[in-house]
């Protein structure tokens, strides 16, 4: 390595390189700004969140869930109109949340089928068998 460090053509290239890089570095770049036009406003948003929270609403399992605490889906959309932008947004993620949560299982089923075919495939790997009677 040291008999490369002392070879005429290494020390060119360092001085090139070198002097490449203070090129490319003494070139500002261009850095521009502007006002971003707005979406639409808060009535499109808050609109957009009625209609996410209006779909968990007229889920069964959230109707039930109303009917069992003796609140009809129509007190329960009276309330939400007369929330404010900002707790209908909070609502509106939480719900969400709640979409999310709600696939009847089939999640959990993936998951297991999945978990039962790499414990198959760790066994046959260390040469075990699997004897189901």
């Amino acid at each position: 390595m040291g008999k490369i460090r002392r070879t005429a053509w290494f020390f060119a290239l360092t001085i090139v390189m070198a002097g490449w890089m203070g090129v490319l570095g003494s070139f500002r770049g261009v850095a521009e700004a502007s006002v971003i036009a707005s979406h639409g406003g808060a009535g499109d948003l808050r609109a957009a969140d009625l209609t996410r929270v209006q779909t968990v609403l007229e889920q069964k399992v959230v109707m039930q869930k109303l009917l069992d605490y003796g609140v009809s889906s129509e007190e329960a959309m009276a309330k939400i109109q007369s929330m404010s932008d900002s707790d209908l947004h909070r609502l509106a993620s939480l719900s969400d949340r709640v979409a999310a949560g709600a696939d009847s299982g089939v999640g959990f089923l993936i998951g297991l089928a999945i978990l039962v075919i790499l414990i198959i495939v760790i066994l046959k790997l260390m040469n075990k068998q699997v004897v189901v009677k």
